[in-house]
């Protein structure tokens, strides 16, 4: 896969996207990959009424380059060996990530939801494209990210006073119902607790 193919197929998968939709999950999941040493290591944590119910990894060689825009292709690999390894089936997923709210309106979280075809949340901690009026300084407040005259995201405040999180659909889902989402599972940190555990499972293992 070079880059300009990958470009391509995100072109060409893009339209697959779903971005309406809404659910009350039971079952939410977050995934996440750390690196080290030219390995990439995948987590899944599933959360179940503010638990972790369960838990998997992978370990795999690194595969793409790191290209901005083209994370998909370097992370998938790894986040769906450790999704195979799951006995439970998610109604959701976080991905540490972007989704609509990418160039191509095709980041990892769109990618990774379409292959999976399960409603899907990219959160990010960093913006990769769009501008956004600072929200407000308390829990709850958003605004829209927007690439020109198009919403593609929010920036969403999970914490009082804390930096916001950049949130956009992935797939199956509205991004109303995306902030709500990210933001119930928000509880005592800026990351949702599931992508937050996902984000600590991949490093304490690649340690």
């Amino acid at each position: 896969m070079t880059p300009a193919r990958a470009r391509a197929l995100q072109e060409r998968l893009r339209g697959r996207v779903i971005r309406r939709g809404s659910v009350r999950p039971r079952l939410v999941a977050g995934v996440d990959v750390s690196e080290k040493d030219g390995r990439a290591r995948g987590a899944v944590v599933v959360f179940e009424a503010g638990r972790v119910i369960e838990e998997a990894t992978s370990d795999l060689p690194l595969s793409f380059p790191y290209i901005p825009g083209l994370l998909s292709f370097r992370e998938l690999p790894p986040l769906l060996a450790a999704w195979k390894r799951l006995k439970a089936r998610p109604d959701l997923v976080i991905v540490d990530g972007a989704g609509y709210a990418h160039p191509r309106r095709f980041g990892l979280a769109c990618h990774f939801g379409v292959l999976v075809g399960l409603p899907t949340i990219g959160c990010a901690k960093s913006r990769l494209i769009g501008q956004y009026d600072e929200p407000g300084r308390e829990r709850g407040s958003w605004s829209p990210l927007r690439d020109g005259p198009e919403t593609v995201g929010a920036a969403l405040r999970t914490q009082d006073g804390r930096n916001v999180v950049f949130v956009s659909v992935g797939h199956r889902l509205s991004l109303r119902t995306a902030v709500r989402i990210i933001l119930a599972c928000s509880t005592r940190y800026r990351l949702p607790d599931p992508q937050r555990y996902a984000d600590q499972l991949s490093r304490r293992r690649s340690g």
